[in-house]
C-alpha cells in the first residue's frame, strides 16, 4: 500500500514538473549560441587524489649488514581540495557540438600515508608516515561539447576530451614526487545558463591520469637513504581529480 503511494505520489511531482517545465519564459540572449567563437572566464574548485599501486614485500639491507624483508603500504587516505582559474575559447562546430579550449591552473595538494606493519608503535599499530604533497598544475584541456536542445534560459550538455598537464612543483626531497607532465581523459557533465547580460555555465568533471605519474628516478635523488624504502615500495600511481567549474561567457 505505502509502495503504491509513494508511487503515484512520484507521477503527480514528475507530471507537475513537466508541466512546469512546458511554459515559455521570455528568452535571454536568444543568439549568443549562433555565435562561431565564444571567449570567457573561469573560476572553480577541485578535489585531488592518486591511487597507487604498491609494489608488495621489500628486501633491504640493513646498516649491521644483514638482510630483511618490509611491506610498506602507500596511500592517499583522503580526498584534498583546491581551486581552479582559468580562461575559455569555445567553438561552434554544430547546433549540438562544440570544442572548447579552457587553459586553467589547478592549485591544491595530496595528502599521503606510508603505514609499516613490520614497525609498531606504543600502541603495537603499524607506524606511519605522511606527506603533504602540494600541486600546482597547468592544464591545457580540449573537449567536445555535446549539447541538448534549448529550453527556455537553460540547455544541458555533456562533455569529453583530453587534458594535457603540467606540474609546476618544485622537485623536493619528500617520499613520492610526481613526473612534470600527464595526460589526463576527462567527462563531465554541465548547464548553461541565459541571464540577461551574461551565460553562467556550472559544470562538474571527473579527469584521470592515463599514464604512470610517479617520477622513478626520484629515489635516487634522496639525500636521506631511510626514505628510499617508502619511495620505492610504490609501483606506479594514476592522479584523479574532480573539477566544480563555473564558467562566465
Amino acid at each position: 500500500m505505502r509502495k503504491g503511494i509513494f508511487i503515484i505520489l512520484l507521477t503527480v511531482v514528475l507530471a507537475v514538473i513537466t508541466a512546469r517545465g512546458q511554459v515559455r519564459t521570455v528568452q535571454h540572449r536568444p543568439y549568443t549560441d549562433l555565435r562561431p567563437l565564444h571567449f570567457g572566464i573561469l573560476v572553480g574548485m577541485n578535489m585531488q587524489d592518486i591511487e597507487f599501486t604498491n609494489l608488495g614485500p621489500q628486501t633491504i639491507t640493513q646498516e649491521d649488514g644483514t638482510t630483511a624483508e618490509r611491506t610498506i603500504l602507500c596511500d592517499a587516505d583522503r580526498w584534498s581540495s583546491g581551486f581552479s582559474v582559468g580562461v575559455l575559447a569555445d567553438l561552434r562546430l554544430h547546433t549540438h557540438l562544440n570544442l572548447r579550449f579552457s587553459p586553467t591552473m589547478h592549485f591544491g595538494a595530496k595528502h599521503l600515508s606510508f603505514r609499516d606493519p613490520s614497525a609498531l608503535d606504543q600502541q603495537g599499530q603499524p607506524s606511519i608516515q605522511t606527506q603533504d604533497m602540494k600541486n600546482t598544475y597547468i592544464s591545457f584541456p580540449v573537449d567536445l561539447k555535446f549539447s541538448a536542445e534549448r529550453w527556455n534560459n537553460y540547455r544541458p550538455y555533456m562533455i569529453a576530451g583530453a587534458n594535457p598537464m603540467i606540474n609546476l612543483t618544485s622537485k623536493s626531497q619528500d617520499y613520492i614526487q610526481l613526473k612534470r607532465s600527464d595526460l589526463f581523459l576527462e567527462l563531465g557533465v554541465g548547464c548553461d545558463f541565459y541571464l540577461p547580460f551574461f551565460k553562467l555555465i556550472p559544470e562538474l568533471k571527473f579527469c584521470y591520469s592515463l599514464r604512470d605519474a610517479l617520477d622513478h628516478g626520484h629515489s635516487d635523488e634522496l639525500k636521506d637513504a631511510n626514505k628510499r624504502i617508502y619511495t620505492n615500495a610504490v609501483a606506479s600511481g594514476h592522479s584523479k581529480m574532480i573539477v566544480l567549474t563555473f564558467y562566465f561567457e
